[in-house]
């Protein structure tokens, strides 16, 4: 799939380096050719105060006419100069520093060009005042775009009586760009009267005129004197354990509190006025910055057919999302769930006619269908999202963990050798480390089947786990927020249990970074930070409702942990290739074992087969197993 840029093409030089013909000449509109006319006036003022200056403020020596003459003659050469630079072409924005740069080389090069035609014409000007000048119009010049850009953003600037107050926390490069954003635009609805920053270097720093006021500890006494009624968190790199810092400090205050997004979220783009937003539970539990080596995953997607299972999910329709930005040559969304293809789709284009062939409605249990999809679409390289995933439906009917997760797996897997698919991600889950839950075993196995393929293929095969993700279906932040707004209880397991809480965001970005690594066949374990207690994340949600709400503990439930592992018993935390991803071995498993599975069988003994198959070391101890029982 390609993604082309809808801007315009910037204006760029002439092949061969020639000076620009009466085509580039006609390029000056009329408020170029005022900025030509300004600089030349510049400079000519420049060459006579530089004239008399050199005189004395002789005016009778300073010979006004030569003076005048050589002006004429600067001006040309400054405006042909300048549009060489590209300095009256429309190609940056007025008084912008790119511009200021080009205006210092047109000085450069018109001063010795002056120099030399000023020898031709039989010394007109002292050499001196020449040289004298190109400095003194360079500083002129500047200096009328500077009072330009002044008086643009003094009449930019939003009401302070209709805007928002905002004291801003940070005074980096992600804050200044708020701060600019704020500022340049006549209908924001926030006017930022001071910043706050840890750092000491910056407590004489303004931004557009904004003051850094203190530190975070002097909060309270800043929003009090500036009469604030919105703080504003500006660090697109604050993790979590800063964003919820930062909001208890502001709490007492009693102001709103503000984020902008985290820097997964804004791929690299400018901060914007649309960008700031409320603190949501994601930013107080699971924002990382996550860096990403771009150039080994494009060189596994870029231009190459992708297929992503599962794509109406939470994960597979991020994935998505996130996939498209590296120009794959074809993107293929698969899934059972039309629903979930529609809205996927109208995501990305904002259409959703479902009028692409790349949208494939189909169920990963089918294998004619898979061979069918597979062989239309070809795909180079496969994110394997599709799965049952609630623990507690698994735990009563663990016939459907066997038949999606593990036979839905293994089909894929084999449809995948079968095509000479070159990578393939299995996307696993913590619940796969010392498996305890149906949904535990099923996704441990679905990782050994994976291992198995890798071996078999001349391609890479891999599995991906990690925790719970913000913002999935079904995830607990989901469910509590829909009780606040049932108006309670929030209902949670015991007191003390313990999750690895990530944002799909993230997740995903790892997911992605994952697939480029090397491995032979092992686990690639996503860092998920610390672990969050779930009574925590509760006692936020019900002490931030409108009303209150009781929080009541139920028991853990069948296949429940009280905390969850990323890593097995004898697993070990080996990050060779990223500082954030693990590389665990995997014990292969052969599909042959999967025989030995009988959906029909009784729930405790498919249960038990299921185990054995997850923690057995070989594929012949289940089979002593089933012999012996």
């Amino acid at each position: 799939m390609q993604v082309r840029s809808a801007a315009p093409r910037a204006e760029t030089d002439e092949p061969g380096g020639r000076w620009p013909g009466s085509r580039r000449l006609g390029t000056i509109l009329p408020g170029r050719a005022a900025r030509a006319a300004v600089d030349a006036l510049a400079l000519g003022l420049a060459l006579a105060i530089a004239t008399v200056l050199r005189h004395d403020g002789d005016l009778a020596e300073s010979h006004l006419n030569e003076v005048l003459a050589l002006a004429a003659v600067a001006a040309v050469v400054h405006t042909l100069v300048g549009i060489r630079f590209g300095l009256y072409t429309g190609r940056w924005a007025y008084g912008c520093f790119e511009e200021i740069a080009a205006l210092a080389k047109t000085a450069a090069v018109t001063t010795p060009v002056l120099f030399v035609l000023d020898t031709l014409l039989g010394r007109l000007v002292p050499r001196s005042a020449i040289i004298a000048a190109g400095l003194i119009g360079l500083v002129l010049a500047a200096g009328v775009r500077y009072a330009v850009r002044v008086a643009r953003d003094q009449r930019l600037r939003p009401s302070p009586v209709h805007g928002g107050r905002v004291v801003v926390m940070g005074a980096g490069e992600g804050a200044a760009q708020v701060v600019r954003a704020m500022l340049r635009n006549p209908g924001s609805p926030y006017v930022p009267v001071a910043l706050l920053d840890d750092d000491p270097a910056k407590r004489t720093l303004r931004v557009m005129g904004v003051p850094v006021a203190g530190d975070r500890h002097a909060m309270a006494s800043v929003v009090s004197r500036y009469e604030a009624d919105i703080v504003l968190i500006a660090i697109p790199s604050a993790g979590a354990d800063l964003v919820r810092e930062l909001t208890d400090l502001a709490r007492p205050t009693d102001v709103e509190v503000k984020v902008v997004p985290p820097v997964v979220e804004l791929f690299g783009r400018t901060v914007s006025v649309d960008d700031i937003r409320p603190v949501s539970h994601a930013d107080l539990l699971g924002r990382r910055e996550i860096g990403l080596d771009l150039r080994a995953i494009a060189g596994y997607l870029t231009g190459k057919r992708v297929l992503v299972t599962g794509a109406g999910g939470s994960i597979g329709s991020e994935l998505c999302r996130q996939l498209v930005r590296f120009e794959p040559a074809a993107l293929v969304m698969l899934d059972r769930d039309e629903s979930g293809l529609h809205a996927v789709q109208l995501s990305m284009d904002g259409r959703g006619l479902l009028d692409d062939r790349n949208l494939v409605v189909a169920d990963i249990r089918d294998q004619q269908r898979l061979d069918e999809v597979f062989a239309e679409h070809r795909p180079q390289v496969v994110f394997h999202a599709a799965a049952l995933k609630h623990l507690p439906l698994l735990e009563m009917h663990p016939s459907e963990a066997l038949k999606t997760n593990i036979l839905g797996t293994y089909q894929i897997l084999q449809t995948a050798l079968r095509h000479g698919v070159e990578r393939l991600v299995n996307i696993s889950t913590d619940k796969a480390a010392d498996p305890g839950s149906v949904l535990g075993y099923s996704k441990r196995i679905t990782e050994r089947l994976t291992a198995a393929a890798d071996e078999s293929g001349r391609g890479t095969y891999c599995s991906v786990r990690f925790g719970n993700v913000l913002g999935s279906r079904g995830s607990v932040l989901t469910a509590f927020a829909a009780q606040v707004e049932a108006g309670g209880p929030i209902t949670v397991t015991h007191p003390e249990v313990s999750r690895f809480f990530m944002t799909v965001q993230e997740a995903v970005r790892l997911v992605v970074q994952a697939g480029a690594l090397e491995s032979n066949g092992e686990v690639l374990v996503l860092d998920m930070g610390e672990p969050v207690r779930i009574a925590d994340v509760a006692r936020r949600l019900a002490d931030a409702a409108e009303r209150h709400v009781s929080i009541v503990y139920t028991g853990l439930r069948p296949g429940e942990k009280m905390h969850e592992s990323l890593f097995g018993e004898r697993e070990h935390d080996r990050r060779p290739n990223h500082p954030l991803i693990s590389q665990v071995p995997v014990p292969p498993l052969d599909g042959a074992a999967l025989s030995l599975l009988d959906p029909t069988a009784t729930r405790p003994e498919l249960i038990a087969v299921m185990r054995w198959l997850a923690e057995s070391p070989a594929l012949s101890v289940a089979r002593q197993y089933l012999k012996a029982s």
